[in-house]
């Protein structure tokens, strides 16, 4: 599991495992939020957020969501990114809304949902970056996985699996606390689009909650 910084976003180079560009889609979503939620977003990252605005012209919710978030990176000032990042997931010992699997499920963190996530973590390959301190049911971890499952071309079962026990039954609420937490302006915007992607991938690999 590596740094967000290092997964590649929309649109993905043509040497990776992706042919289908709804794979190199797919792949750069999860890349682009866990950029967005794992720290305080970059100004690369802010700048191709922006870019979606021109990127999209589909008109069901996740095409509006896209340019929504488009739209919000383009007119957001960073410091103030910077701010509201802090607010939300860091605060005075803990911020608005908690990004881990483990307390949405269970109330509590370091729970056994991360327990059973790193039994399949280790079982697909994937070792712990040493130099990240959050477990591993961080929402923006959990994203990079799965952009590197569909970078790597991992088959459909395997993605279902990980989707369906480590993410579909917690992200829904996750998203919709993120665009409720009074601190949220640009990550309003995050939380839309997250919201739509996971909607989109849960009926991509065709599960129900």
């Amino acid at each position: 599991m590596t740094n967000p910084g290092a997964q590649p976003l929309i649109p993905l180079n043509d040497e990776t495992a992706l042919h289908a560009p709804e794979q190199q889609y797919r792949a750069g979503a999860y890349a682009l939020l866990g950029a967005l939620l794992r720290d305080v977003p970059s100004a690369d990252t802010l700048a191709y957020a922006a870019s979606l605005t021109q990127n999209s012209s589909d008109k069901d919710e996740l095409g509006i969501s896209m340019s929504l978030l488009g739209l919000a990176a383009e007119h957001s000032d960073p410091a103030s990114v910077d701010d509201e990042y802090h607010d939300l997931f860091i605060g005075l010992g803990r911020g608005e809304v908690v990004p881990y699997g483990s307390w949405y499920l269970t109330g509590f963190l370091m729970e056994k949902p991360l327990g059973l996530l790193r039994d399949d973590l280790m079982s697909l390959g994937y070792q712990r970056d040493p130099s990240v301190k959050e477990p591993e049911d961080h929402v923006a971890a959990l994203c990079e996985v799965m952009s590197m499952m569909v970078q790597e071309g991992r088959d459909t079962a395997t993605q279902s699996h990980f989707f369906s026990q480590h993410m579909l039954k917690w992200l829904g609420q996750f998203f919709e606390d993120l665009s409720n937490a009074d601190s949220a302006s640009f990550y309003q915007a995050v939380a839309r689009f997250g919201a739509a992607f996971i909607q989109f991938e849960q009926q991509y690999f065709g599960l129900e909650l």
